[in-house]
């Protein structure tokens, strides 16, 4: 995604032909980073990439995967879809640009190129593709604190569920919970307590350092944190890294009955997610933790394992 003002976009170009990738690449180098595939099969190795390029600008006839079966795959993948493609290509006529629209592409340039055509077109491209971004990233962000909100948190576990299922690999959930929230509102003002949040979100996120690992606001004062990758043992490790750097803030709580300052309760599970269990048996493990810690008197960790009914 296109994110911030001074980001220098990634275009990818995709010819079999040298000579058509040189000249692009001539029009485009000196306003963007150019990444070059010379086929179909290499521009969807490419635009997997965990930084893939920003735009595609394609061949529509290569040997082998032509533009229009690469487009159409890229369209059909949750990875790829958003990345816009443009067809450039010597094939002219309305129907031959009508079947590229209608497999997802956002434009068709016809060669041989315009310099000045091409350049103004991906840079409204480009542009068009930076708000849509901005409005995806402000549609998954909590509000108050900045970090991610449940809707992303949803989507991103079920997304990490399926992934570490094919991977067989396990997956972590921490469930947080700010220590007497409650009190602390009553005691100090609602202002102070969305300061409080704020801080707690910052101080959890900054603990989070893996580009798969998900921080979020789970709603009013609970928080979760998404670790794929991460057996039990890790996971643990995270969770009082993460309880020892909120205690470290010393924010005063003179209502709390565990601390004179804000303090935290965590919930840990773990598990390799099977055909047999769904992600939200791992959710539920994770709350009954999170109960369990503060059962036990709060600003603590504790550790579930999720319940699987086997058949």
């Amino acid at each position: 995604m296109i994110h911030l003002q001074n980001h220098r976009a990634k275009i990818l170009l995709v010819d079999d032909s040298t000579t058509n990738l040189r000249i692009l690449g001539e029009i485009l180098s000196s306003d963007y980073d150019i990444l070059i595939a010379t086929s179909g099969e290499t521009a969807l190795e490419i635009a997997q990439d965990p930084e893939p390029p920003d735009l595609i600008l394609m061949d529509v006839k290569m040997p082998g995967m032509d533009g229009y079966t690469a487009c159409r795959i890229l369209k059909e993948d949750d990875n790829t879809c958003n990345i816009p493609v443009i067809f450039i290509t010597a094939i002219e006529g309305a129907q031959a640009e009508m079947k590229g629209l209608e497999l997802g592409a956002v434009d068709y340039i016809t060669k041989p190129y315009f310099a000045q055509a091409v350049r103004a077109r991906v840079k409204n491209h480009l542009a068009l593709k930076q708000h849509a971004d901005t409005l995806e990233d402000l549609a998954f962000l909590d509000g108050l604190t900045g970090i991610a909100n449940r809707r992303q948190f949803d989507q991103q576990l079920e997304k990490e569920w399926r992934r570490m299922m094919r991977q067989v690999a396990p997956l972590s959930l921490l469930m947080i919970d700010i220590d007497h929230f409650k009190r602390f509102n009553d005691h100090y003002g609602h202002g102070v307590g969305d300061d409080c949040l704020r801080l707690v979100a910052r101080t959890i996120a900054s603990i989070i350092k893996r580009p798969g690992d998900l921080a979020a606001r789970y709603g009013g004062e609970e928080f979760a944190v998404i670790l794929p990758d991460t057996d039990e043992k890790g996971a643990r490790v995270v969770a009082e890294a993460i309880r020892l750097a909120v205690e470290s803030l010393k924010l005063p709580h003179a209502s709390s009955p565990v601390a004179d300052h804000i303090t935290i309760s965590l919930g840990v599970t773990s598990n390799i997610p099977g055909r047999h269990e769904n992600v939200q048996d791992l959710v539920n493990a994770a709350d009954r933790a999170l109960y369990r810690a503060k059962s036990a008197g709060r600003n603590q960790v504790s550790v579930e394992p999720p319940v699987i009914e086997r058949p």
